[in-house]
């Protein structure tokens, strides 16, 4: 089966282990130069950048969830606040125009992982 895996900044593989770890990934390979985290058939692949400053960050991926409203009470059990501002963040699912429902959620690096219900 063919699939793909966002590589992602992580300013301290530490942190942002800790981090996804609390919304119910494992890490599945580290070692200085590359970590792999996954959740059930999401693998995210993390490089380090350790002077990646999360306001200026671009970086994004999408998740296209079976369900996404598991993923969503995932992160809000972590701690994630629903606000416009800060890292880490939630936004809350909203249908979008494009008929898809799609949550934002922004990382504690600043990496924009936008929640799709498939």
């Amino acid at each position: 089966m063919d699939h793909a895996t966002p590589n992602l900044p992580s300013t301290s593989f530490e942190a942002t282990s800790r981090f996804y770890l609390s919304l119910g990934f494992e890490e599945s390979w580290r070692d200085e130069g590359w970590m792999i985290l996954n959740r059930g058939g999401i693998a995210l692949e993390f490089f380090p950048y350790p002077d990646l400053k999360a306001a200026e960050s671009n970086f994004s991926c999408c998740l296209r969830l079976d369900d996404m409203d598991a993923m969503y009470k995932a992160c809000k059990e972590a701690g994630l606040p629903e606000q416009c501002w800060g890292w880490p963040r939630l936004h809350p699912p909203q249908r979008e125009d494009s008929g898809l429902t799609i949550a934002y959620m922004v990382d504690p690096d600043g990496s924009l992982i936008r929640l799709i219900q498939n």
